[in-house]
């Protein structure tokens, strides 16, 4: 771990103003401190906002706020959160171990840098780490790297599983820098790597996220997360489905479908919910409705299996809703 300079800035403010090229944002600590430890992120500065009111969870209007600094564990187990929200709350309780869930922050991990073993191994290249070096997993080992929105310059995953669930819910984040707010949908917030895979999202420098917001949907209680890995416990998606589905007299009224494991970002998938809606909750709808949940797939050497695990995952998230 090479030296760094150590601040605690007292409000939100002392922390987006003393923030700045260079330096990085310590809550949890459950993804920095592990890539600082490797040399993969080598901050001049970090600035520890644990103590900055970034906490709550509570229902204001037709929206639920989560702070950025609320713990995962402490969101999972809400009841508001559990009972409006089950695919927030399995998505949560499907991510790492209980002991990183006690630690990680829910801004940090929907911030968090991929998992990519090339991307976390200072000796080997990597466009994301190092611009302009390559891209080793393209022709290297690559079962668990994504197949949708890669390029040449990269094909790293996305590890956030709450960021599927809350993309599907089309979530936004309140963002705070040093000329005031901003609130952006999550799905925004997320850049496709091109050739510039280091810019990894649309933050300022500096910005801070303060802030988590859901919307209130009725139905968004019949919901659920499916995670498929090679191991039920800390370990990251080879797929996943979060979906939420508006079923009235047997119909599906509205869908909210996005996938993990697969993509570059949380990949929202649009075609497959215009697919569902005005169907029958049946299984035929189900199977038929995923036939285009994997378009436009790049499959690398290794994850070859992944469009039709995909699609199966999406299945068995859907059959999960069933009556």
């Amino acid at each position: 771990m090479r030296a760094f300079t150590f601040d605690t800035p007292a409000t939100v403010a002392d922390a987006v103003a003393q923030a700045g090229d260079g330096s990085a944002y310590l809550a949890g600590g459950t993804t920095l401190v592990d890539l600082m430890k490797l040399d993969a992120m080598t901050p001049t500065r970090v600035l520890d906002i644990n103590r900055l009111p970034m906490r709550g969870i509570r229902l204001e209007g037709a929206r639920l706020s989560v702070g950025a600094l609320e713990r995962m564990s402490d969101v999972a187990d809400h009841p508001m959160v559990r009972a409006r929200y089950p695919v927030v709350a399995e998505a949560l309780l499907r991510s790492a171990s209980p002991q990183v869930r006690n630690m990680a922050s829910i801004g940090g991990n929907l911030l968090q840098r991929t998992r990519c073993g090339y991307f976390r191994d200072p000796d080997t290249p990597c466009n994301k780490r190092a611009p302009g070096t390559g891209c080793p997993a393209r022709d290297g080992h690559n079962r668990a790297h994504a197949i949708l929105g890669t390029s040449n310059d990269c094909v790293a995953t996305h590890p956030s599983d709450l960021a599927v669930a809350l993309v599907a819910l089309d979530a936004s984040v309140l963002l705070r820098n040093r000329t005031g707010e901003r609130i952006v949908r999550l799905d925004d917030i997320y850049r496709l790597p091109e050739n510039t895979p280091h810019l990894e999202n649309q933050l300022h420098p500096g910005e801070l996220l303060t802030e988590v917001s859901i919307p209130a949907l009725d139905w968004a209680r019949r919901s659920t997360y499916v995670k498929v890995r090679d191991r039920q416990s800390y370990e990251f998606a080879l797929t996943s489905a979060a979906v939420a589905l508006d079923v009235r007299g047997g119909m599906i009224r509205n869908a909210r479908v996005a996938a993990g494991g697969v993509g570059t970002k949380p990949w929202r998938l649009p075609a497959v919910e215009r697919a569902l809606t005005g169907r029958p909750m049946r299984l035929d709808t189900f199977e038929s409705a995923v036939a285009h949940a994997a378009d436009g797939a790049r499959p690398l050497a290794h994850n070859r299996f992944k469009p039709a695990l995909l699609r199966r995952t999406i299945v068995r998230a859907l059959t999960g809703l069933e009556d």
